[in-house]
């Protein structure tokens, strides 16, 4: 087998396996007893913060592999690689409702940024395929959580 669709594959059942905080936080706000919507706003907040640092951590590692990028674009790179984890963190620490704006933002700029600069490191196009469909789903997870937190408290 070619090795590199092995790679695809795991990213595939890996990249859906990471959403499965999301669903399950989400899916959770809907059926728990009220009492437990912080714990799991907190947990969905907290997890939305690790994988805009792994998200921003790919670019670290695009850049640094990556022999065919200028040093202008590996200084943009690693930037950007340290943004989306502070985004995060900040979303983290507001109030619920614009905490959940600035986190759904957040993934969806990330998106759209991945976009650009995962040509600049020759990523393969079902990354970006990847990306998009993972992204969809936690933007959708987000906003329902946001909604049943409002609805149900």
């Amino acid at each position: 087998m070619n090795r590199h669709f092995a790679a695809r594959k795991t990213a595939h059942v890996l990249g859906f396996a990471g959403l499965i905080p999301f669903v399950g936080l989400s899916l959770g706000c809907w059926l728990v007893h009220p009492d437990w919507l912080p714990v799991l706003v907190s947990g969905q907040l907290a997890y939305g913060v690790a994988i805009l640092a792994f998200l921003g951590g790919l670019h670290w590692g695009a850049a640094l592999l990556s022999n065919d990028l200028s040093a202008e674009r590996t200084k943009v790179a690693l930037l950007w690689g340290v943004t989306p984890s502070l985004i995060g963190v900040g979303a983290a620490q507001l109030l619920i409702g614009i905490g959940f704006a600035l986190m759904t933002a957040a993934f969806v700029m990330v998106y759209l940024v991945d976009r650009r600069l995962y040509a600049w490191y020759r990523m393969p196009d079902w990354m970006l395929a990847l990306r998009f469909k993972l992204t969809c789903v936690v933007v959708a997870a987000l906003v329902l959580t946001f909604v049943a937190v409002n609805l149900r408290s």
